[in-house]
């Protein structure tokens, strides 16, 4: 019984793991529904902001804050938001491998592309297959605040005013559902002015204090950090919702293996009963 003993050990083996993955399976998905009440709730204030910072450009045609002035792009700033943890399915990986395609894109038209990277795994990923990176955090945690990303967030802002980048874009992970993340790239700066108009129904103004440049000014910087942080749990929520899914493939995989060497334990226990009471047989016959 050998081979059963063998067999045995393995399907303890693949049963105290399946417990690893199924606690993590249900860990994921109470962090799930949390990261999503914080992503939900974080919509309508950069909702709002967007709609206010719409009237103020409406109402004031003639300035134009640098956030919203195109340039002529030779530097693209990426900000990539990515994982501190694996064990969450394709989720890193479809973003990195759309990311990449764009950015030997950009480098065919000759525009070189600095990164900003919020996450370990894309500080890890960058890090091995090369690009110039000017910012980096890792560890936010699961809740994390707009203080824990607001020095890669100033950083990425500063290269834009100062001219050592002339688009900033956005790399994350879009929340859809529990099973569909998208992997997104979109421009967060400059803002489209055209945009910012297009979408009003009605326009209106406001009374300033002090005036109205220095108002939109503050509003776009908040209105880019908002953005980012949006992104942030967006990219978070997703990490959650991936790994439930993982989890849960791995725990019914792990539940298919038991069963597959159940049978072949139970088969292997047949035939050393069944090759026992031979040998007993013939030794009876023998006797006899």
């Amino acid at each position: 019984m050998a081979v059963g003993q063998e067999v045995r050990t393995k399907i303890s083996s693949i049963k105290n793991t399946q417990k690893i993955t199924r606690a993590m399976e249900m860990v994921a998905a109470s962090k799930m529904r949390k990261t999503q009440e914080r992503m939900q709730s974080s919509r309508p204030y950069s909702d709002k902001m967007w709609q206010i910072i719409q009237h103020l450009s409406h109402a004031n045609p003639a300035y134009r804050h640098p956030f919203m002035v195109h340039k002529n792009v030779e530097s693209i700033g990426v900000l990539v938001i990515t994982s501190d943890r694996g064990l969450c399915g394709g989720l890193n990986s479809n973003l990195f491998r759309k990311l990449l395609k764009q950015i030997r894109g950009w480098e065919e038209q000759g525009k070189k592309v600095k990164l900003g990277i919020i996450g370990r795994k894309g500080v890890a990923y960058f890090a091995n297959i090369g690009g110039e990176s000017i910012a980096q955090v890792t560890q936010i945690g699961d809740q994390p605040g707009l203080t824990d990303i607001v020095g890669v967030i100033q950083v990425m802002l500063d290269a834009y005013t100062d001219d050592g980048v002339q688009q900033i874009h956005l790399a994350y992970n879009d929340f859809i559902n529990t099973m569909v993340q998208e992997p997104t790239i979109k421009q967060l700066l400059p803002i489209d002015s055209t945009d910012a108009n297009a979408e009003l129904e009605h326009h209106w103004d406001y009374i300033y204090e002090p005036d109205p440049e220095q108002v939109l000014d503050n509003l776009l910087i908040r209105y880019a950090e908002s953005i980012i942080y949006q992104s942030v749990l967006e990219n978070n929520a997703s990490e959650q919702a991936a790994r439930m899914v993982a989890m849960k493939s791995a725990s019914d995989n792990a539940g298919k293996l038991i069963d597959e060497l159940q049978l072949v334990y139970n088969k292997a226990r047949q035939a050393a009963i069944t090759q026992e009471i031979a040998e007993i047989v013939a030794g009876a016959a023998a006797v006899q």
